[in-house]
């Protein structure tokens, strides 16, 4: 194995479990958006992680075993499996089984060139932290016998640093000042300036530039390449072959494999199988139609449990969030009403966030008040401002911001607008449907009317989410990056389509500090200012930040692997960690 590169961020206590990531990431490569209740350290009353990865997937004294279908129950269909575009959880769920990184982590957190990875080993970078020199793997090939070559590292780099392609995954591509093919194994990659988060970002997958590179930019995302499995030209370990929309989707194990040699995969078929919510999905592998759940509701532990079924229960790199919008399309062209400070942090004030984490989350999560996760480097602890649950300070707070209680209804109103708004999570949540709840009661108590509503996943991504289409959101952010930038979320440089400030949030102050916090590659000054981001962020809040949490994941009795290759909760993707080493016990 090449040498490593450690997470700098790696979370402290990294305990041993699978979670939903999801994505959700910043982009593609720090961060989805996650459809789980789930998709990151220490809760604050754990759930206990009583049946560990490491004894759940009990080694067979025979060894592993080739053949055999997995099957991975989910509730949320997928939007595309096109790297350059995949920004949520089930999307990258497919992606993952598809595509060969340029890199990995190791289940420690390592930044590592696996055998199976398509770099020899890790990047030479030059002393300034400016330049990457990559190579590929002699061997590496697409499942159409083309070789993976330097110009595909170069198109997918170009292409999602142009805004033209529109990819959710900019933020973290433009630093790129130029992608330079010295052979067809090599490329160097040259950065404007400084970008610290840079060697994350090759922990991700390239696209063939030799099937999509006379496709205007356009025209990339809707091209089906990423929705048609005949279409698909891939370099994982498995092949896509079916996708009955809503239903399931197929992937086979790849005969043209590359790393067949060092990595052949065990698991003939995995079929991600879609039901209709979270419920069903639990019902399914109680009964043993699925094998695998990367996230139910903890409400259903103890039942699952019972079943003799294994729960892996631990942290994940992921957050929730109510997320308001603040672009006048949004509100018939007046202006939002969560435009005032003081208004945001009246409903912060207003949400019984502990009551939420005791009550829906059964102290599996933990509150938070900024977007880095608690245990990590960047925590900014006591420097970001805590919202205790207190309604008399909210109410407070709103009088404050000009917003008067009619005397019937005691619904707040202000220039002759009524405080109500919609609330969208996605269908199927159990989590977030009761969690809507949760904020439509504490809200009312204060005279602010919120109205959830559910959707589906997939099409609320597409038609709400990306293009920054509603008024208030609940959604997690998984975090595919350990680093704590987060400019593609929260910067003014990527409203929609470039990038995924979905609430179209505008705080110049903000938008530096991004910057400087990544200038440098010296940990203690960004600890410094991402400090300073956390002080802002806190007290303008273009979300509430509601908790860091895990969601158990379950795996059945025909699902096998060695302790070395479990499911790791730390990881981006960690409940399928390992999964090209695990196998099932029998055929089906």
């Amino acid at each position: 194995m090449a040498g490593s590169f450690k997470w700098k961020t790696l979370l402290v206590g990294v305990s041993v479990m699978g979670v939903l990531v999801a994505g959700c990431s910043s982009n593609s490569n720090n961060g989805s958006n996650s459809n789980s209740g789930a998709k990151t350290n220490t809760p604050a009353s754990t759930a206990p992680a009583e049946n560990t990865a490491a004894n759940a997937g009990a080694t067979d004294p025979a060894g592993p075993k080739k053949g055999g279908t997995l099957t991975v129950g989910t509730f949320s269909d997928i939007n595309t499996t096109n790297p350059i575009y995949v920004a949520d959880t089930s999307s990258g769920d497919a992606a993952y089984f598809m595509y060969s990184n340029l890199l990995d982590y190791d289940k420690d957190g390592n930044i590592v060139a696996e055998p199976w990875s398509l770099l020899e080993s890790l990047p030479e970078i030059s002393e300034d932290s400016k330049t990457y020199t990559v190579k590929l793997k002699a061997n590496a090939k697409w499942n159409d016998g083309q070789p993976v070559t330097a110009d595909d590292i170069a198109f997918t780099f170009n292409t999602i640093k142009n805004p033209e392609a529109a990819s959710p995954g900019i933020s973290s591509y433009d630093k790129v000042d130029k992608v330079e093919v010295i052979d067809p194994q090599t490329a160097k990659i040259t950065l404007k300036s400084v970008y610290a988060p840079f060697i994350n970002v090759l922990v991700s997958s390239i696209v063939p530039s030799h099937v999509l590179k006379d496709i205007p930019l356009k025209e990339l995302e809707k091209n089906a390449f990423g929705t048609d499995p005949a279409k698909a030209v891939t370099n994982g370990p498995w092949k896509w072959t079916e996708w009955k929309q809503k239903q399931y989707l197929s992937f086979e194990k790849d005969a043209n494999y590359w790393a067949k040699d060092v990595n052949d995969v065990n698991i003939d078929k995995v079929v991600y199988k879609i039901y209709a919510d979270q419920n069903t999905n639990v019902q399914a592998i109680i009964k043993g139609d699925i094998d695998m759940v990367s996230g139910i509701p903890v409400t259903q532990v103890e039942a699952v449990k019972a079943k003799g079924l294994n729960v892996l229960l631990a942290p994940g790199p992921l957050y929730e969030y109510m997320s308001f919008n603040f672009n006048k399309m949004n509100w018939g062209g007046k202006e939002s009403p969560f435009a005032g400070e003081k208004t945001r942090q009246a409903i912060a004030y207003a949400l019984n966030r502990q009551g939420i984490l005791d009550n829906v989350l059964k102290g599996t999560g933990k509150a938070l008040n900024a977007p880095f996760l608690p245990g990590t480097w960047a925590d900014p602890g006591a420097d970001a401002v805590t919202y205790n649950y207190d309604v008399e300070k909210s109410k407070a707070l709103l009088a404050e911001d000009g917003w008067v209680a009619d005397p019937k209804t005691g619904i707040l109103a202000k220039n002759g607008q009524k405080f109500e708004f919609e609330l969208q999570y996605n269908a199927g949540n159990s989590r977030r449907e009761a969690v809507s709840a949760v904020i439509q009661d504490n809200l009312k108590a204060v005279g602010i009317v919120a109205t959830p509503k559910a959707i589906d996943f997939s099409s609320w991504i597409e038609q709400n989410i990306n293009p920054g289409k509603f008024q208030a959101i609940l959604l997690s952010w998984s975090l595919n990056s350990p680093d704590p930038d987060a400019e593609s979320i929260f910067s003014s440089k990527y409203f929609p389509p470039n990038g995924q400030n979905s609430g179209w949030y505008n705080n110049p102050t903000l938008d530096k500090l991004w910057v400087d916090g990544y200038s440098t590659t010296d940990q203690e000054k960004r600890k410094e200012i991402y400090k300073q981001v956390a002080q802002q962020i806190s007290t303008n809040l273009p979300y509430v930040f509601l908790y860091q949490y895990g969601t158990p994941e379950v795996l059945g009795p025909r699902v096998k692997y060695a302790a070395e290759d479990a499911p790791v909760a730390a990881l981006a993707y960690g409940y399928f960690f390992g999964i090209n080493k695990w196998w099932v016990e029998d055929s089906k």
